[in-house]
């Protein structure tokens, strides 16, 4: 037994022996990347400053629709014998559209034609009445002249002739009213017959023959027509957050959904200051003329347009995130907070430097000169949410501003 103790012996120092010298080698790598190897490199990420235009735009939505656009309705009741057109149709100012069954207007029209007939007969006979009863009051007064008439002939043939002046101004105020019977039946059978007040295109058509219509204070839509559809206009809804930068002038450019890859050119004409509220969201109507020629727009298409409210032409240009950059700056040299667990006490690791945001009272940009960064004031003007129009002492087109950096070790 005493001879195999004496035999473990040695192999246990060997096993302590080799621990102590796995713990100073991982003291030694330790000390070696905490203190002796060399900090790491920091590498600037940088954009070159450029010249041109910054456009500030608004973006609104909205649909294409016919500068004027009339619903033609009737404005008698009764039953279609005729409609005219159909969709799509173009039509001139004063072309039929539809006809009403006129019948009963025509029967209406030669009643009054025949009373109107009636009350000139009838007012010649009265004129006829009127002269005899003139010249019997002229013979009378001058018979009465002479001593030969009594004063109660005189009387008679005098009132017998205001009877018949009067008799005259009645039959000619029943041709008047006759004359304005026929007139009225007239025009109600022209309103039987349905015509375009525009000249222009039949969006829709809601009238079929047979079809009854019933005038009333809201008579049914026959048909819509729009007028000069080379010509539309663009109405957005512009948030009221944007309206005081949106002008009378100003450009847009605009896409509908038919044609997603095509741009197509508008001009604001109105901008209303009646609000619209919808779901608690305020946004005001801007009407904006557009060009269609080519006749790709149709009337009703959902709109995007961007507006473009500022533009500072040839301007010296920079990323927004430039303006936003400021390099970090070392707060403590030396010194600074012990290690952690056991060896941090018995050995404090050296500290990095803690980073803070430089600060500045003026906005400026960091160029990269000759690997430094130099910090240069700027005057930020306009931005279009990536560029921002800047003017600057000290900057030139093709420096180089810092947008970030990163350590690389």
């Amino acid at each position: 037994m005493k001879r195999i103790l004496a035999r473990k012996r040695p192999r246990r120092r060997w096993v302590w022996l080799l621990s102590i010298m796995v713990l100073l080698a991982g003291l030694g790598a330790w000390v070696w990347f905490a203190w002796v190897r060399p900090a790491g490199t920091v590498r600037y990420e940088t954009v070159e400053v450029t010249r041109g235009d910054v456009v500030v735009t608004v973006t609104a939505t909205g649909s294409v629709q016919p500068t004027t656009q009339v619903d033609v309705s009737s404005e008698l009741s009764g039953a279609l014998a005729e409609v005219a057109v159909d969709f799509n149709d173009r039509v001139e100012v004063g072309q039929v559209l539809a006809r009403l069954d006129d019948t009963k207007l025509n029967d209406v029209l030669q009643t009054s034609r025949a009373q109107l007939q009636a009350a000139e007969a009838s007012l010649k006979q009265a004129e006829a009445a009127a002269r005899e009863a003139e010249a019997n009051y002229e013979s009378q007064a001058e018979l009465d002249k002479r001593g030969q008439s009594t004063r109660l002939k005189m009387i008679a043939s005098e009132v017998a002739r205001d009877r018949a002046r009067a008799m005259v101004d009645g039959a000619m105020a029943e041709v008047a009213l006759a004359r304005a019977r026929v007139s009225e039946a007239e025009n109600e059978l022209k309103k039987a017959t349905i015509r375009s007040p525009i000249s222009g295109v039949v969006l829709n058509r809601a009238a079929e023959p047979g079809q009854i219509v019933a005038a009333s204070l809201n008579a049914p839509v026959l048909f819509t027509l729009a007028e000069d559809l080379d010509r539309m206009e663009l109405r957005v809804d512009v948030d009221e957050a944007d309206i005081g930068r949106v002008a009378v002038g100003n450009t847009a450019q605009f896409t509908v959904d038919a044609f997603p890859d095509r741009s197509f050119p508008a001009t604001i004409t109105t901008v209303r200051y009646a609000p619209e509220t919808t779901d608690g969201v305020v946004t005001y109507k801007a009407i904006l003329s557009v060009d269609n020629s080519d006749g790709l727009l149709r009337p009703g298409m959902t709109a995007t347009a961007t507006i473009a409210v500022t533009v500072q032409k040839d301007a010296l240009r920079v990323p927004n995130a430039a303006l936003r950059y400021a390099p970090p700056q070392q707060a403590e040299e030396d010194g600074g907070s012990g290690g952690q667990g056991l060896l941090g006490m018995i050995m404090p690791r050296r500290s990095s430097p803690p980073l803070t945001l430089g600060t500045s009272t003026t906005q400026s940009v960091w160029v990269l000169r000759n690997d430094v960064p130099t910090e240069v004031p700027v005057q930020p003007l306009d931005t279009d949410g990536r560029l921002t129009a800047i003017t600057a002492e000290g900057l030139a087109e093709g420096d180089r501003v810092i947008v970030d950096q990163r350590t690389v070790n």
